[in-house]
């Protein structure tokens, strides 16, 4: 009989419907799990190489495994290109970073994989939206400490000329100061927060010794940091030294100095010591009613977001004078219009 002639593999294979026959499963078939299984031992020992450079607790680590486990089993990540694969252990460490608070940035899980910000940034959304994560915002406080760990400025060498050289806690502190600031004055509402710490960090370490380091650039500052020059840093540094300006013009005994964006600097200490007060003159003037300069100087419980927004609060919005003095010629033309006698 067929039965008899024919081996039992062919059997399964010749009569489909006989009582020998019995179901292949498509993944045994093709590999496709022993393939997952390879791809998913190298997602778990990149976990774990990137937990242990950045010396992460054991349960970071544990964590940090679960989610690539996750994530390399869930169908959205089965057809992805082999990069983001391999972005995706490095993901999975990012989220538990920020899930536990502690402080690590993008870009430096970026420069230890040697990966694009932009790649790197979209595989994180990808991953948070597709496990349904929750990550906390790192506060700027933490990003200031973080950030600031990596530069090179604080301990010296032979390459970083000795008056360059700066204590790592003074620069810290005022570097606070100034993002608080930034923060104050809106500099940081839907900006990158990394080039306002670049900037912030630059400024402080230059008014702690402003005599040899005011030549410095904020290019080599950053080079002989060893860390990025992100782009909008050099607007964020314009826009800060605008606002210290401005705040020194409401000090009598600066003005006899005639301040300029370099000048400005050796202030730096003296303007952040009497800031509020500062900020008050020179953003809320004394002939504007007081709720008209509602915020970042005044809180207040009862506001709905449905408020008719002053013209001081409006400037406070403002980038620089260029477009402050294209704004009050808008609104004058528009009174004009407005007071100009109709014809009947």
């Amino acid at each position: 009989s067929l039965r008899d002639t024919v081996p039992r593999g062919d059997c399964e294979t010749v009569c489909p419907n006989t009582p020998c026959f019995s179901e292949v499963a498509y993944s045994q078939s093709t590999g496709q799990k022993e393939q997952l299984s390879r791809c998913l031992q190298r997602g778990i020992r990149r976990v774990q190489d990137l937990c242990k450079v950045l010396q992460l607790p054991t349960v970071f680590e544990e964590t940090a495994v679960s989610y690539v486990q996750r994530a390399l089993q869930h169908p959205s990540f089965h057809l992805v290109s082999l990069e983001k694969k391999e972005l995706l252990g490095g993901c999975c460490v990012f989220v538990t970073c920020r899930q536990h608070n502690w402080p690590l940035t993008m870009g430096t899980i970026c420069s230890l994989l040697y990966a694009k910000q932009e790649l790197f940034a979209s595989v994180y959304l990808s991953l948070q939206k597709e496990l349904e994560l929750s990550v906390p915002a790192l506060s700027l406080a933490d990003l200031v400490k973080t950030h600031l760990n990596s530069f090179r400025l604080f301990q010296h060498a032979a390459d970083i000329p000795a008056p360059f050289v700066e204590n790592k806690e003074k620069v810290v502190a005022r570097t606070m100061q100034i993002v608080e600031l930034a923060s104050e004055t809106w500099l940081v509402t839907g900006r990158h927060p990394v080039p306002i710490v670049t900037a912030a960090a630059f400024l402080s370490w230059q008014s702690l010794q402003p005599a040899t380091r005011l030549a410095c650039t904020l290019a080599r500052f950053c080079k002989l940091a060893r860390v990025d020059l992100p782009p909008p840093a050099h607007l964020r540094l314009k826009e800060l030294l605008e606002i210290l300006l401005r705040m020194a013009s409401q000090l009598a005994w600066l003005r006899v100095f005639n301040l300029d964006k370099k000048t400005v600097v050796k202030h730096i200490g003296d303007l952040l010591q009497h800031r509020i007060f500062l900020l008050k003159s020179a953003f809320c003037p004394e002939d504007e009613e007081e709720q008209q300069c509602r915020r970042p100087f005044a809180s207040d419980s009862a506001v709905t977001g449905e408020e008719p927004i002053s013209d001081g609060e409006i400037e406070q919005y403002l980038r620089g004078p260029e477009e402050i003095r294209a704004f009050r010629k808008a609104q004058a033309r528009e009174v004009a219009g407005t007071e100009r006698p109709r014809p009947w």
